[in-house]
């Protein structure tokens, strides 16, 4: 637990200091990230070189460049999260169609489809809305104990509940027990293990794996599925629009909704690609690879394919 007493102090510190002072730590990181130690720039080349063969080397470079510098900033934002208080998160997320929102779940749990894009961790102000009886946000434990109970720490400071991934199906059967209605916050653009694939859709020009936790929660308790496009207005403020890919009762055949999921995440990726998190090795698996020792690929490869057709 040793590096949580050694990140939390400097975490609070940096998130009482200036925005502007803030910042010119996070162009100082921006500068030992790309130009210093070149972190995963060759992981981050190769993903931007697949996902977007039509642009040049210089406008693949430029997202690049653009790209380290938001990295930068959201390391800086998520440590000031130890210290921000109330009113400032506010006014550095705000959500701007809450009226949809309400009038698609009301009265229902429901699942904040989202991703690695923009600000994630800002996000969890919303709880501070008070649209339903809590959020769960969930999440994968880290090894580092100390770092993950900072991350449990900041995230739940304005009433976000952190639940594993594996406790989150008793969670959610608990909280249907008591009547409760919950938003389950999901980050879904995650790459699954080997042994967890189970479901690939065409993704930025390839077949991409994605967790099929969403789509096996909103089936089975019949949440609606809400995608969260968010956008950057400037520098350390975002603004998010709710977006309805699923309402919790339409009958949908098997990967239907993480198709959904996946295409209006590579909308708002090509809008702004820079602010998506490219350092992910996002493609170290191979649909072929995986096909060839799955004991039922001709029946899937004809479902994966059939659907990558329409």
């Amino acid at each position: 637990m040793l590096s949580y007493y050694l990140i939390y102090p400097v975490a609070w510190c940096i998130g009482k200091l200036p925005y502007k002072v803030q910042f010119l730590f996070s162009d100082l990181i921006r500068w030992v990230l790309y130009s210093v130690v070149r972190y995963r720039r060759e992981v981050v080349r190769t993903n931007l070189l697949h996902s977007f063969p039509e642009k040049s080397d210089r406008e693949r470079s430029e997202i690049a460049r653009r790209f380290y510098k938001h990295l930068a900033d959201v390391f800086i934002e998520t440590l000031s999260l130890a210290s921000v208080n109330e009113r400032q998160i506010r006014r550095r997320m705000k959500y701007l169609n809450m009226d949809d929102l309400v009038r698609w779940t009301g009265g229902r749990s429901w699942i904040s489809a989202m991703a690695h894009y923009g600000s994630w961790e800002y996000t969890t102000n919303f709880d501070l809305y008070r649209t339903h009886d809590g959020t769960l946000a969930v999440y994968r434990p880290l090894s580092d104990k100390g770092a993950d109970r900072f991350y449990r720490k900041i995230r739940s400071r304005f009433g976000v509940l952190p639940v594993p991934m594996h406790d989150v199906g008793r969670e959610m059967v608990r909280r249907g027990r008591a009547g409760s209605h919950v938003t389950l916050a999901l980050i879904a653009d995650q790459t699954p293990g080997w042994p967890e694939i189970q479901n690939w859709t065409m993704f930025l020009g390839r077949w991409t794996p994605f967790f099929t936790g969403t789509e096996k929660m909103a089936l089975k308790f019949h949440m609606p599925v809400v995608f969260l496009d968010v956008r950057k207005v400037r520098r350390g403020y975002y603004e998010a629009v709710f977006d309805l890919i699923y309402d919790g009762d339409e009958p949908v055949r098997e990967g239907e909704i993480t198709r959904r999921y996946a295409e209006r995440l590579e909308r708002m990726i090509r809008q702004r690609p820079e602010l998506w998190m490219w350092s992910h090795r996002r493609w170290k698996h191979d649909i072929g690879d995986w096909l060839a020792h799955h004991p039922h690929a001709e029946k899937i490869s004809d479902r994966i394919y059939g659907a990558g057709k329409e």
